[in-house]
């Protein structure tokens, strides 16, 4: 029965959902329209605010552009390919693949969202070396197992709630920060994180699909895109001169590739050391690409590496900008804060954290960031709780702001199972050289997004802090 209802849900996507682009102009038009039905909003001041909108992106598509090619680039160094081989030995079914998938990619997004390219490195190397795995499906599992970091090191509202002089603060919304043993050291967060560590890779087990006939990576591989019978190493080799030349020297030097490296290491124990464990996109790149160069050894493999790693990022390169301007919609038109203050109106001291749960999944619809959504929805449900829990203890006040703001950032991460945003972080390497869309994709995650909604909503409500 689970097993037909996963087939009519993946057979809907397919035939009803479009390609990603077009998802995110059919999101603009949708947002555009609630705005001029809803606001005292004039087409002109919507397509104005869309526009305003429209590049303040630029920074962190570029990260994530980087994030994904340098990761990609590490993956096809040797080294890397001898340990995946290693460990593929171990692994001979498609659900020992889709388990350890779920779960290293769960443990891997805990301590940075940008790891989720190595969990789709491993995925997409275990799907060519063992015989039987439903690719799409594998293909969901990497983006289901992102669902963590909101809970780890790198969760952008827990991080920014403890950032001395933070907007919140600056604006008087709070008057202090708030510790991340509030957020990120709660039980109610522990809690989250071991509940997906378990039941996600055994829900997973439990929703896969029997039928693999045309979904192996093998029936959807594009051979003319994927046949590259030279190594890195013998590519690099065949593009020298055929006569000694410095050039090709300085090319294929190790020495000068060493020295990079070195100041590149010497300035990551320098992060570390002097600021703990800060783990932001910028040092995360920055330590992609000191470790691929330490991995390919000469600046020619890594010029080649980066050369293959880097052919399928169109997606994020020029559809980031117009989710950029639906969150200019939101942002600049007062939607986003509108629909906060309506959610956040309904709620009272029992349901205050499921309307705020809510509240995030909505409105990453429209803007799929958590820190740029709680910049719009944030103020209203802080305000909206702070009233809740007027004449209780200021330690019981930033608990009921602390447990709204997790709720928030646990919507937002979930209903992203539902929206292709992130996932064309994930593509660039899932989808290189094979046939697959979003739409092959997103079908087979709306039972695990209904499983969760309920788990999550019960545990925001009831779990303590």
């Amino acid at each position: 029965m689970i097993e037909k209802l996963g087939e009519k849900l993946t057979y809907i996507y397919l035939k009803y959902m479009p390609n990603a682009f077009v998802f995110a102009i059919l999101l603009t038009l949708i947002t555009g329209i609630g705005a001029y039905l809803w606001l005292e909003v004039t087409a002109l001041d919507i397509i104005i605010s869309w526009y305003d909108g429209f590049f303040d992106l630029l920074a962190f598509a570029m990260q994530i552009v980087l994030i994904v090619i340098t990761g990609y680039s590490i993956a096809l160094s040797p080294v890397i390919k001898k340990g995946i081989d290693s460990l593929s030995r171990h692994i001979n079914s498609p659900s020992q693949v889709y388990f350890i998938v779920v779960f290293i990619g769960l443990l891997f997004t805990l301590i940075s969202f940008g790891w989720i390219v190595i969990t789709c490195v491993l995925a997409r190397e275990l799907a060519l070396r063992v015989k039987g795995v439903n690719y799409p499906f594998l293909t969901a599992c990497v983006y289901f197992s992102a669902n963590t970091w909101v809970s780890g090191f790198s969760s952008s509202i827990p991080l920014l709630l403890n950032t001395e002089n933070n907007f919140l603060i600056q604006s008087g919304i709070l008057d202090k920060v708030i510790p991340t043993s509030y957020t990120l050291g709660s039980t109610l967060n522990i809690t989250m994180i071991f509940t997906l560590l378990i039941l996600a890779p055994l829900a997973i087990l439990i929703l896969r699909p029997k039928n693999t006939r045309d979904k192996e990576i093998s029936d959807l591989m594009i051979s003319k895109e994927t046949s590259n019978n030279l190594t890195i190493k013998e590519e690099a080799q065949s593009l020298k001169l055929p006569f000694r030349s410095y050039s090709d020297k300085m090319n294929n030097s190790y020495v000068l590739q060493m020295i990079i490296v070195i100041m590149g290491l010497s300035y990551i124990v320098y992060h570390f050391s002097s600021k703990g464990f800060d783990l932001n996109f910028n040092i995360m790149i920055f330590i992609f690409i000191i470790t691929g160069l330490l991995l390919h050894k000469t600046p020619m493999r890594y010029v080649i590496s980066m050369k293959r790693s880097s052919s399928n990022v169109s997606g994020i390169l020029f559809q980031y900008p117009f989710y950029a301007g639906i969150m200019g919609i939101m942002l600049y038109t007062g939607l986003g804060e509108k629909l906060g203050q309506l959610m956040a109106s309904q709620a009272n001291i029992d349901s205050y954290p499921f309307y705020a749960y809510l509240t995030g999944g909505l409105v990453n619809f429209a803007i799929p960031s958590a820190g740029g959504e709680f910049a719009v929805v944030g103020p209203s449900i802080i305000n909206a709780v702070k009233e809740i829990g007027i004449g209780l203890p200021a330690e019981q006040v930033t608990e009921i702001i602390s447990r709204a703001s997790l709720a928030v950032a646990y919507g937002e991460s979930l209903s992203n199972l539902l929206q292709p945003f992130y996932l064309l972080l994930v593509l660039p390497i899932m989808a290189a050289g094979i046939k697959i869309q979003a739409r092959d994709i997103m079908g087979y995650l709306v039972l695990p997004f209904i499983i969760f909604f309920i788990i999550q909503s019960l545990l925001v409500l009831y779990c303590p802090m």
